[in-house]
């Protein structure tokens, strides 16, 4: 199978934007000048030299081509050399309708007569007296005296001509030596040249690959955006903190930026917004809107939009090194919904990975680099590769938790790319590669704002580990959380297909919302058949298996050989690196890299049916060779269904728009308090509630100081602090540890007690 026959397997051509990706290298990279690169024969037309000629044609008569003239540059790209070409141009001017003057050639020691407008040109014979008004047929020497007989031997017949072409006039027949050489473009009006860009664009592949990623995301996160406004994917416990994440940073961004870190929960800590990861690349979306409602709202339009990423970073990435439109497809589609992350549907830091895919597919494509046509100087982009800069550093503005590692990756990567270069260069093959200052330069400040937004995010995150060594996780934390092997093939209780299925598998797992990663039975098949039927080449395709395993054993923990030589090492050295507690995320890496054997897979299998049909009458694939083209793809799709519920999220009680601030809510937990936060974003008044990935000793010893109030003690303590509302929800205090609150006295206590709205407020 030839590279040809591979890149056009799926009709993919050059992608856009990623043309690295396309099924053609570049012109400039392969193939002789003048001949065709995409596959088709060269045109029999005009060759690049007759810009040249066009140029200096409008310079002499002052008139562009193709506009009131005929083409005679086209005509004469197609017509022989000699008597015949004289003939051509004699006809054309005899016979065409030409608005001007017409000079006839003729033979050595003719005589040359220019008629007027509307004239025939005429053509004469050495010695000939007399000139026939009759044009020359196509074919004739020309000497007219030979064959046509004037009238009365003089000029006279030419006025008899003049006078037939004029009553001939609106009826003249269309040139016949037009139907060798195209028409002139028409000139179109400023208004029909946009409608043409605006077609263009619409049918442009990366405008229908972010169309579809978009309605392919609706339909299946559906039910989301049917009551956005009310309901939360998965629960309401972490999805209600992250609301308020996006709000509380919007909010904030408009009022008092300085104290973006220290925000309005878990009074009276400081730098708590970096209690967990922030998603603070969301904040302009929290400038939006105002309240518990459009929280919600912002919320779920989020987590469908990054499905959509997912889907068109994935997809570009696979589109860059090399693979076609349908394998594209398949590991867009295999990265965005793989049945693991259906578990993970509750926490949008981590359904929220489309930019790591894309600032890699970016960077690529900025630096001339495929994995299918390895590096092509000419394809170097700096724009490109500056803008995957950007996209990095935002993706790692969304959360540490898949960020860290695409951190390491990224400064490996780059160690990695520099060091090869080198010795390429000076050592191993010392032929001069060019790189460019341009490139160089995005580079190094796309590095560096990359490096400088990193470093500005985690000086937040050491500030509270150091105020809180609670937060910091330990070895014996982590091997609660670390799957076992049976989890790579046992899916979530949210996947339609297998869920009902491994019922009895996931109950053999310690702690199952982490520990299901099945990233996809069809997925695993598709990149095993990769690994021997592929467009990638042998030692690519052992590169991306020895990521997928080294993927799988860091996603193992200190499950695999008590981690001793896989995530201990990195738990010991890297820093941060004991901040992330769930080894399991790590499956998306090992998602991508099968996604991208799979891609190599259905591309090849593409091409192998377009060879197939190339044989057939006529020659394209028949419906059941094209289903077979689309199979790998619906496969894929149909593994991502889920049935992840929605459910209604608590409506906000009426007295969180009215008691200030410092406050306490009752009854208090890590999971009651993440609704309490969501309610809070109508005013954002300080209070001691709050919901993260660990508790600060502090609120753990308020809420104990609080299940004894009202009483003089906890009052004292309360007041200590600088809390002065508790309010206390009687409807959730059933089977908590504030169940008898309301029945406690508070006489002689110094404090007033009062119904708003269904609850029961205490001012101290």
């Amino acid at each position: 199978m030839t590279t040809k026959q591979s890149d056009t397997a799926d009709g993919a051509g050059p992608a856009g934007g990623f043309s690295a990706g396309g099924a053609q290298p570049h012109a400039g990279d392969a193939g002789p000048v003048g001949r065709s690169t995409d596959g088709e024969a060269p045109s029999s037309g005009v060759t690049g030299r007759d810009g040249a000629a066009e140029a200096a044609r409008e310079q002499a008569t002052g008139v562009p081509d193709g506009i009131g003239s005929t083409d005679n540059r086209q005509a004469g790209a197609t017509a022989p050399d000699g008597p015949a070409a004289e003939l051509t141009a004699a006809g054309q001017s005899a016979t065409g309708p030409a608005g001007g003057d017409a000079t006839t050639k003729t033979r050595p020691g003719a005589a040359a007569t220019k008629t007027g407008p509307g004239a025939a040109a005429t053509k004469t014979g050495p010695g000939d007296p007399g000139a026939a008004d009759k044009p020359a047929k196509p074919g004739q020497d020309g000497d007219a005296g030979k064959h046509e007989k004037t009238a009365d031997g003089g000029a006279g017949t030419a006025g008899a001509a003049g006078g037939k072409d004029t009553s001939a006039e609106g009826t003249e027949p269309a040139d016949r030596w037009s139907a060798f050489g195209p028409a002139p473009d028409p000139v179109l009006s400023r208004p029909r040249r946009a409608v043409r860009a605006a077609g263009r664009f619409l049918i442009h592949e990366w405008t229908l690959a972010t169309v579809a990623s978009l309605v392919l995301a609706v339909l299946m996160t559906w039910p989301t955006l049917r009551y956005p406004r009310y309901t939360l994917p998965q629960d309401y416990w972490d999805p209600s903190l992250q609301s308020w994440q996006m709000a509380w940073s919007g909010h904030i961004l408009r009022t008092d930026p300085g104290q973006l870190w220290h925000s309005n929960t878990f009074f009276p800590d400081s730098w708590s917004f970096a209690f967990s990861d922030t998603l603070l690349g969301y904040a302009p979306a929290g400038l939006l809107g105002n309240g518990p409602e459009d929280a919600l709202l912002r919320y779920n339009i989020l987590f469908v939009l990054a499905h959509a990423l997912a889907t068109l970073g994935a997809y570009a990435l696979a589109r860059q090194l090399g693979a076609g439109r349908i394998g594209g497809a398949v590991a867009g589609v295999a990265y965005a919904y793989a049945p693991w992350l259906l578990a993970q549907a509750g926490h949008l830091h981590i359904i929220s990975n489309g930019g790591i895919p894309l600032a890699l597919a970016m960077l690529a494509r900025g630096h001339g680099w495929s994995l299918r046509y390895g590096y092509r100087p000419r394809r170097r982009h700096a724009g490109w590769a500056f803008a995957g800069w950007l996209v990095a550093a935002w993706q790692l503005s969304l959360g540490f938790g898949i960020g860290l590692p695409f951190a390491y990756l990224l400064a490996t990567v780059v160690l990695v790319s520099t060091v090869i270069w080198f010795a390429r260069r000076w050592v191993v093959r010392p032929v001069k590669r060019p790189f460019g200052g341009r490139l160089l330069l995005a580079n190094v400040l796309g590095g560096v704002l990359f490096a400088a937004v990193g470093a500005l995010l985690a000086v937040p995150y050491f500030k509270v580990a150091e105020l809180h060594p609670n937060a910091e996780r330990t070895l014996g934390e982590i091997s609660l959380y670390s799957p076992p092997a049976t989890g790579f093939f046992t899916a979530p209780a949210e996947s339609r297909i297998w869920g009902p299925l491994h019922e009895g598998a996931r109950a053999a797992l310690p702690w199952h919302p982490e520990m299901t990663l099945l990233p996809g039975y069809a997925l695993y098949a598709l990149a095993a058949g990769g690994l021997f039927f592929s467009v990638w080449r042998v030692r690519h395709r052992i590169f991306l298996l020895a990521g997928v395993l080294v993927t799988m054993a860091l996603a193992m923990g200190t499950r695999l050989l008590d981690g001793r030589f896989t995530y201990v090492p990195l738990f010991d050295y890297l820093p941060g690196w004991s901040g992330l507690r769930t080894p399991g995320r790590l499956m998306l890496w090992t998602t991508l890299l099968l996604g991208l054997l799979a891609a190599g897979a259905v591309t090849a299998f593409c091409a192998r049916v377009r060879e197939v049909a190339a044989g057939r009458v006529p020659p394209w694939p028949g419906p059941w060779l094209r289903l077979a083209t689309l199979l790998p793809l619906l496969l894929v799709v149909v593994e991502g269904l889920n049935t992840t519920p929605h459910p209604v999220v608590p409506q906000q009680p009426a007295v969180m728009r009215t008691v200030d601030g410092p406050m306490l809510v009752l009854p208090s937990s890590q999971a009651l308090d993440q609704p309490v936060m969501l309610w809070s974003t109508s005013r954002f008044q300080d209070m001691v509630n709050g919901g993260s990935g660990f508790t600060p000793r502090s609120q753990a010893q308020i809420r104990d100081a609080s299940v004894s109030f009202p009483d003089p003690l906890s009052i004292d303590y309360l007041r200590q602090l600088g809390v002065k509302n508790v309010v206390v929800l009687p409807g959730r205090l059933a089977g908590t540890p504030w169940e008898g609150i309301l029945d406690r006295p508070t006489d002689g206590l110094g404090v007033t007690r009062e119904e708003v709205d269904g609850a029961v407020v205490y001012r101290l």
